[in-house]
């Protein structure tokens, strides 16, 4: 509750109770157009942590110790050869029975490896199973965990595949299949983009958030927060602009520079006690 502006007597009186209301105002207006940065773990699903049994009992220690949000990695290999890999989708499911108050998906899927219907109903499945706190993260993907399986590895035919997918999907979740999904009106997307490439920023400003992978820095943020205010000047629906940072990183730059989430990624792979060590830490 705000404190009381004590009253003065006289003209001089009303003045100073008048300047210091317009400055109470002021700072409400700026409190409340400012977003709170958000915190998440962003985990690969590889070696210890392609237990599912693990990364339930991981994103339950996240929530308890004060994160808001758990993303694993999506691959179906990663080397060295024959390195255990866990299915995300699979996993988040399990995530999601567990947990309450986690934001929780994948980061990030390259749709077009994917069928998008069977996409369509994955992502609604799960977004009931979490009550609403599903973000599906989506890119190209990597040509090293594509080609091995006969995927289309040109990068220009995986980006129009791409912008399809998502505009077939966005037609599911908006009534081409049931049951729509908790969130509405659809899930929401964040489009990952290779610093200093602009084609997938532009295909980001069109969705609900971007996630610039190998960006050199929060100057560089500063930008791209700017760019995309201007692009999306009249629109009131949110948008988010994550990052992720190494453990114990000073996060604080990445909130001026306009960061709505930063992630803690935990590289492929430390030791469970060291990721516990992390989580147990708190955001």
């Amino acid at each position: 509750m705000p404190k009381l502006i004590p009253r003065a007597s006289g003209l001089r009186g009303a003045l100073v109770g008048w300047v210091a209301e317009l400055e109470f105002r002021q700072t409400v207006r700026v409190a409340r157009g400012r977003r709170a940065i958000k915190r998440g773990l962003y985990l690969a699903p590889f070696d210890q942590l392609a237990d599912p049994r693990l990364l339930v009992d991981l994103a339950s220690l996240a929530e308890s110790s004060g994160w808001e949000g758990l993303f694993l990695w999506d691959r179906i290999t990663y080397p060295p050869r024959g390195r255990a890999v866990a299915d995300p989708w699979v996993a988040l499911s399990a995530v999601a029975l567990a947990t309450e108050t986690l934001r929780l998906g994948p980061m990030i899927t390259p749709l077009s490896r994917r069928r998008v219907q069977k996409v369509a109903r994955e992502t609604v499945t799960l977004d009931h199973l979490s009550n609403g706190r599903l973000t599906v993260g989506v890119g190209l993907g990597n040509a090293d965990d594509l080609e091995p399986f006969g995927e289309v590895i040109d990068p220009r035919e995986r980006a129009r595949m791409l912008d399809e997918g998502l505009e077939r999907l966005d037609g599911f979740w908006r009534g081409g299949f049931n049951p729509l999904p908790v969130q509405r009106p659809r899930i929401p997307v964040w489009v990952a983009a290779n610093w200093p490439n602009r084609r997938p920023i532009r295909r980001a400003i069109r969705w609900d958030g971007l996630f610039p992978i190998d960006l050199p820095g929060p100057e560089r943020l500063t930008e791209l927060a700017a760019e995309i205010r201007q692009a999306r000047a009249g629109s009131e629906d949110p948008f988010d602009l994550v990052v992720e940072v190494p453990p114990g990183a000073d996060v604080r730059p990445w909130q001026t520079a306009g960061a709505t989430w930063v992630l803690t990624s935990i590289e492929p792979q430390p030791s469970e006690l060291e990721i516990r060590q992390v989580i147990e830490a708190g955001p």
